[in-house]
């Protein structure tokens, strides 16, 4: 008597011979990338002022900033009531909050690159915190934002390299002046 019994079919392990032969076809043939879509004409805003049209690029290092969250604050039980609830911190305990990747290509208006031109790291630090909202330049707030920028830009600045590209309708990275300055 012959066994009729075949494979198990169950859904998870499964696969139809016409499945198969596709999988395997799939693995040797080479991988078909796509293009990624491209925006025929970008807006491309400052980076530093975010005024609508940005007119030259700039390199640098790659800026990476690290932000951390206050968690706790510690303050001793005598100075806190001696001082009427106004106790000087003793300790503060932080935590990762975020990290910003800022990239190695800058983009800049021609009043921010008047500017960084000139290398007026304050000039450009006070024309950057006008155009910020007034949420984050009212009272202690601005004494942090400006020393973030300070940070920021400073680091830009320090890693400047020189020469910079015009940006224009087609090159959203800029046109570089020579063939050793070439659009990263």
């Amino acid at each position: 008597m012959e066994s009729t019994s075949g494979p198990t079919t169950s859904a998870s392990s499964w696969s139809s011979p016409a499945r198969r032969e596709q999988r395997a076809s799939a693995a040797t043939t080479a991988p078909n990338p796509r293009s990624s879509p491209t925006i025929p004409d970008p807006i491309v805003e400052c980076d530093f002022c975010s005024a609508p049209e940005a007119a030259w690029a700039y390199r640098c290092a790659n800026q990476i900033t690290d932000h951390r969250r206050v968690t706790a604050r510690v303050v001793a039980v005598s100075d806190y009531r001696s001082r009427h609830g106004a106790a000087r911190v003793r300790r503060t305990d932080t935590e990762h909050a975020l990290t910003q990747a800022w990239g190695e290509c800058w983009s800049a208006c021609h009043g921010c690159a008047d500017l960084i031109e000139a290398r007026d790291l304050y000039g450009l630090i006070r024309r950057v915190v006008d155009s910020l909202p007034a949420k984050l330049t009212r009272g202690k707030h601005l004494m942090r934002t400006r020393g973030q920028l300070h940070d920021t830009y400073s680091a830009v600045f320090d890693t400047l390299a020189p020469g910079r590209g015009r940006i224009a309708p087609g090159h959203p990275l800029g046109i570089w002046p020579d063939a050793s300055g070439g659009a990263p």
